[in-house]
């Protein structure tokens, strides 16, 4: 009876459990239990042949009816509850308020009904917005990329799709500042929200359009709401961190001046957080616009749509056109939003008249109605082409007078035929030709079709057991437990090859991202200069949808598996190139010094000092590699592919959602294992180097 207490005694088994934890983060039996689940996964690799089928795969008779089982859950909630009656109401009044933003921008002939805005109108309020928050410099970027999007004969695209994020923005804004707020405010909040925000992080794209064309409709309105909960993830974490930072200090005078709950956090935690709240609503901005773009596959007109349309019949000069479109606005987007968060508010002296308080957006109303004027004077103006025939007159005056309301397709300055024609003409020479066909046999047949049959060739327990080594050995034992966790639940799934497919293109691309984006930083490091421009550049390529990532790849390389590694590649370098430069730069400079008076050489310096205390910044830039990778392998599907995203494409046709989820969560499980065991490995760099 006393052995039974003992064993049952619960303070004995936490130390039971304690002490197993602490043998298993022992270095000496960390090593062995590594390399035994290597070996216990070589074996079964070597016995391969001999095994039986369900020793290789999960025969289909043990794999349960998750497809099944959440289509039952969604029927239960939308039909059987009546959720989807909900959501059709509010699907009304978003379509309401989509149809009159859609109507002021681009003239939808819904309410309110007038005509829409002209192009001039916008372009010259941007640049005055512009000014007002960065100078002439962003004046002239957010007012020239409106005037190169009329002018292209673009407009009413790029109107379409800033009617969605004109409404999406402010949507995930408030939405995430406010569950942001009651994260901070409630720690059982904070806590369960962030799981399901890790996961809306690494959901595949797809996974947001299938439920939001169900619940709310094919078209805007499906592709607002997929946009809003795409973007609220950022939203809600740097609301959240922002008021954890607000001092103490400045808590403890605004209690002092006696104000309440509602003026504490209106006048004392708010402001103060004014920084961390901003940089939220710029990821909002830019997430909206990409979300908005890769909306096309659900009905969504705009960009997104037209660019996928002239890539599937390979107008590239048409693409390329609409890519710069794309590209402009976001850089627009972005540093409007970043001018925002660094502009303070401007103080005047006393008895300063009205006017000086308030001349810029006195100007802007002023451009407003007198472009207003112009553009309805020049509407009963016939449109009259910008060519000039050599026996026409020179026509230029009247042309600008006759698009000063709208420029119509015979007088836009589109210039998309003779740019595919140029661009195949480039990529019709000899040598280029031969370089690229170099490229695609070597790294096809060298590398991808290995790698990928290898991979393919596994059994199951094999890959979970060798994946379970490598984050167990990187993160410890949690980060193990989770990882054979994790791919357990994705071989359970059903879909394991075409998951082996998809961890298969981000590993080629993510390897050759280090292979090339290493050195790069390196290199760029070694003077300020150049790591400061690498930086900028990288600001700059971070901001552009991942849709044109796809635009050189497709160009260059055609429709096979190089241009997908290729799409990937280019848009996981920025994240290695950022981090690896980051971390470089900062590593203190009295151990460069230390380095430098004992004698190492340049190559020794990098790599028993740089590097290993720059490993930790690395590492998060791998991490956040990996993830770019996964959500750039699923974008790759509109340039053909065989893994998950193919899949995910196909559930778009119909309402599977237990299909569309199923291999949604395939994606997710992946990305979360290497996710928490980089991030683990990252931790325990820090505390090692004494840097946590």
């Amino acid at each position: 009876m006393a052995d039974i207490a003992t064993s049952s005694d619960p303070t004995t088994t936490a130390q039971r459990g304690t002490g197993l934890r602490a043998m298993l983060e022992d270095q000496t039996v960390a090593r062995r239990v590594f390399w035994g689940l290597l070996g216990v996964a070589a074996l079964l690799t070597v016995l391969r042949p001999w095994l039986p089928d369900g020793l290789v795969r999960i025969p289909e008779v043990l794999l349960l009816p998750w497809r099944d089982w959440i289509d039952a859950a969604f029927q239960l909630i939308a039909f059987d509850l009546g959720f989807i009656h909900v959501t059709r109401f509010l699907s009304g009044i978003l379509e309401f308020v989509l149809d009159a933003v859609a109507n002021i921008l681009y003239g939808r002939a819904r309410w309110p009904r007038f005509e829409a805005l002209p192009w001039t109108v916008i372009a010259s309020v941007a640049a005055i917005l512009g000014y007002a928050l960065g100078g002439w410099r962003l004046a002239l970027l957010a007012g020239g990329t409106f005037v190169w999007a009329a002018l292209i004969g673009q407009w009413k695209w790029t109107m379409e799709t800033m009617s969605v994020i004109v409404v999406a923005a402010p949507l995930g804004f408030v939405i995430g500042g406010l569950v942001g707020i009651w994260c901070w405010k409630s720690k059982r909040v904070e806590d369960t929200v962030k799981p399901l925000l890790l996961v809306m992080q690494v959901m595949p794209f797809f996974s947001y359009l299938l439920p939001a064309v169900i619940f709310f409709k094919v078209g805007p309105t499906a592709a607002t709401v997929a946009t809003v909960a795409y973007s609220l993830p950022p939203m809600i974490l740097m609301t959240t961190l922002g008021l954890k930072k607000v001092s103490p200090e400045v808590v403890e005078a605004g209690k002092m001046a006696g104000c309440s709950r509602w003026q504490m956090l209106r006048y004392v935690y708010l402001p103060s957080a004014r920084t961390e709240i901003l940089v939220g609503l710029n990821q909002v901005i830019m997430l909206c616009l990409a979300m908005v773009v890769l909306t096309a596959a659900i009905g969504m007109p705009g960009l997104g749509a037209k660019l996928l349309e002239a890539m599937g019949s390979f107008k590239l000069g048409r693409s390329f056109e609409i890519g710069v479109t794309i590209v402009l606005l976001a850089v627009v987007l972005d540093r409007l939003s970043k001018a925002w968060v660094v502009k303070q508010p401007e103080h005047y002296e006393k008895g300063t008249p009205w006017w000086q308080r308030n001349f810029l957006p006195l100007l802007g109303v002023a451009a407003f109605v007198l472009f207003l004027v112009l553009s309805r004077m020049a509407s009963g103006m016939d449109p009259v082409p910008l060519v000039v025939s050599p026996m026409s007159e020179f026509n230029l005056p009247t042309w600008i007078a006759g698009v000063a309301d709208e420029v119509h397709r015979k007088e836009s300055l589109s210039q998309g035929r003779e740019f595919d024609q140029s661009i195949k003409a480039f990529l019709a020479l000899d040598w280029l030709q031969a370089i690229t066909y170099a490229i695609r046999f070597v790294v096809n047949n060298y590398f991808l079709v290995p790698t990928e049959k290898a991979l393919l060739f596994l059994p199951t327990l094999s890959v979970i057991l060798a994946v379970t080594a490598i984050t167990y050995r990187l993160g410890g034992v949690t980060p193990g437990i989770l990882a054979f966790i994790f791919f357990c639940i994705v071989a359970q799934l059903g879909y394991w090859d075409r998951a082996m497919l998809t961890l298969h293109s981000v590993f080629m691309a993510t390897f050759i991202a280090l292979a090339f984006g290493v050195p790069m930083a390196i290199f760029a490091v070694r003077k300020e200069k150049r790591a400061k421009f690498m930086i900028l550049l990288c600001d700059t390529f971070q901001t552009f949808p991942s849709y044109v990532y796809l635009l050189p790849a497709v160009m260059l390389f055609g429709i096979s598996p190089v241009t997908v590694i290729i799409s990937i590649l280019i848009y996981t370098m920025v994240p290695v190139v950022r981090y690896t430069v980051e971390g470089l730069r900062n590593v203190p400079p009295e151990l460069t010094e230390a380095a430098d008076m004992s004698g190492a050489t340049r190559w020794q310096k990098l790599t028993k000092v740089q590097l290993p205390l720059a490993m930790p910044t690395i590492a998060v830039g791998l991490n956040q590699a990996l993830v770019f990778a996964f959500f750039m392998v699923i974008i790759a599907e509109f340039i053909g592919t065989r893994d998950l995203g193919q899949e995910m494409r196909r559930t778009l046709a119909g309402t599977n959602l237990g299909w569309n989820f199923v291999l949604g969560f395939s994606v997710v499980f992946m990305a979360l294992t290497f996710d928490i065991a980089i991030n683990a490995w990252a931790e325990k760099r820090r505390k090692i180097l004494g840097l946590a």
